[in-house]
């Protein structure tokens, strides 16, 4: 191993104190330990909590793909939430570089509150270089001609009513588009459809400048009128909805637009 593998690694750790730490608070609760993390394995760690919890599958789901993003090591991964009592899987999902290898089931449902632990175990760096030199020789054109589809594509503008939409999480809030809602701490609080849709556009891209030309054209093109200032209201709006989570801000960008702007 590099140092820099090294370093990757112990990052790691804390980006899955992180992962336990927003599943307690999206449980409504903010008090509580995450206990330390345990290497179990080779490439397999245990995230464990000091009292029982709930959570949402899509919560899991979209919480550790989002924290383990940072993370150059972590291409693919097998998560398995256990029942402490007897270690028997209450919930498990497979994440993978390649995303049609993907394996996400049972989603949108919510767990009942027990006693969990999370064991997440990782692919070997090694098998994950062979597999990148792999892709990155045998596949240039491919991935730059989907690169450049993705970059082009019109978004659409259904989203709150789009079946494709899961929930999401913004830091210890958790956005359920389709039905119009905030979640945290256990309070849930309202949106309308046009701060919806203003929020989902922030959300899909955390942490990147959205130009305020771009929030203007998907919103209100199909009205036929765009107000100047309309979009400016529905910022403040939805910060003072998000204010529950400090570290979950929309920022302005002088001369650019705006950024969701979520710490980790």
């Amino acid at each position: 191993m590099t140092d820099s593998d090294d370093f990757a690694i112990a990052r790691r750790e804390i980006l899955l104190r992180r992962i336990g730490h927003e599943l307690l608070l999206q449980s409504g609760d903010s008090t509580s330990r995450v206990l330390p993390i345990k290497k179990i394995a080779e490439n397999e760690y245990q995230i464990s909590f000091e009292n029982d919890l709930t959570f949402q599958t899509d919560s899991l789901v979209n919480t550790t793909q989002r924290l383990l993003a940072k993370d150059p090591l972590a291409d693919d991964y097998v998560v398995k939430v256990l029942n402490s009592s007897n270690s028997s899987v209450a919930y498990g999902y497979a994440i993978s570089k390649n995303k049609k290898d993907d394996i996400v089931a049972c989603r949108g449902r919510k767990q009942p509150r027990a006693s969990y632990m999370i064991n997440i175990k990782f692919k070997s760096s090694s098998i994950n270089t062979v597999k990148n030199e792999f892709l990155l020789g045998g596949l240039p054109f491919l991935a730059l001609v989907g690169f450049i589809f993705l970059k082009s594509a019109k978004p659409r503008r259904t989203f709150p009513d789009g079946q494709n939409t899961d929930m999401l999480t913004l830091g210890s809030v958790l956005f359920d588009a389709k039905n119009r809602k905030l979640m945290i701490n256990g309070k849930t609080i309202d949106l309308t459809g046009t701060e919806t849709r203003v929020l989902l556009i922030f959300a899909l891209s955390p942490n990147e400048t959205i130009e305020r030309s771009r929030l203007q054209k998907e919103i209100w093109e199909d009205e036929g009128v765009i107000v100047g200032r309309s979009l400016d209201m529905f910022i403040s709006k939805l910060r003072k909805k998000l204010e529950f989570d400090p570290e979950v801000k929309i920022l302005n960008i002088r001369g650019k637009g705006y950024k969701l702007n979520i710490s980790s």
